[in-house]
């Protein structure tokens, strides 16, 4: 009886990601399009800074690759990758999603500072415009006047000449487009949606180990408060309390 009790003392004094279903590997693979500080190509950005924090205190260093999303995606879906990076909730049915999301996406509406400010409830009225494969369709409401673009140089164009009448996409990129105007003040950008970021895993029993390691440790560092500073440190809204739950 001595015995049996240590071991389990033993067994329960273990760190919570030692007892995954399988054992957890060196290292994840974790793939994102380039979000300018945020997901930077070199491996810098505030999503790699908290990612990192995820997983390496546990033993799991994490690999950072850029690719477009779709591509992102289909590397997951192939195997050669662990995860991609800022999936929306249940985006793909043939990943796994974790319970925590890491982020919040600030969803914007950019138009001609001459038509009226959409509102979420609204933007069914309009004819809409977004990047090819993020699916925003799925997550505003009564949304089917839309299309679909390759890449974000043309948006301003679009808008111009009224082939649409908002373009959405998260602040930080809807940011990057305005940037290409020498005339700001034409256009206008109006918060309409916040959307949780997640991890989309591949099926595998590697992935799930991942999985169930990430939501382990999202729960300790969002009682902790341990992501806050990364947040700051970027200049990001911090997208937790400490009351904060899984959505």
């Amino acid at each position: 009886m001595a015995v049996r009790t240590v071991l389990l003392a033993m067994m329960l004094s273990l760190a919570p990601w030692a007892m995954a279903a399988e054992p957890l590997p060196k290292q994840i693979t974790l793939v994102s399009e380039e979000w300018v500080d945020y997901t930077n190509a070199d491996g810098t950005g505030v999503a790699w800074d908290v990612l990192r924090k995820v997983f390496e205190p546990a033993g799991v260093h994490v690999v950072a690759q850029s690719a477009p999303y779709s591509r992102a995606v289909g590397l997951v879906k192939r195997g050669e990758a662990d995860a991609w990076v800022g999936s929306y909730k249940q985006e793909n049915a043939d990943n796994l999603y974790p319970k925590w999301h890491f982020d919040m996406d600030h969803i914007y509406a950019l138009g001609l500072a001459s038509k009226p400010a959409p509102t979420l409830a609204a933007l069914g009225q309009y004819r809409l415009a977004w990047v090819r494969g993020y699916d925003y369709g799925s997550y505003l409401p009564n949304v089917s006047n839309y299309r679909e673009v390759q890449r974000r140089d043309g948006i301003l164009p679009m808008l111009e000449h009224e082939r649409v009448d908002f373009y959405i996409d998260a602040k930080t990129e809807v940011d990057y487009v305005l940037g290409q105007t020498s005339q700001p003040e034409r256009f206008r950008s109006t918060h309409v949606a916040e959307l949780p970021l997640y991890l989309a895993f591949s099926r595998t029993g590697q992935a799930q180990a991942l999985c169930e390691l990430f939501d382990q440790r999202m729960a300790e560092l969002v009682r902790s408060g341990e992501l806050k500073p990364i947040f700051e440190r970027w200049k990001q809204p911090y997208p937790f309390s400490a009351l904060s739950k899984p959505q």
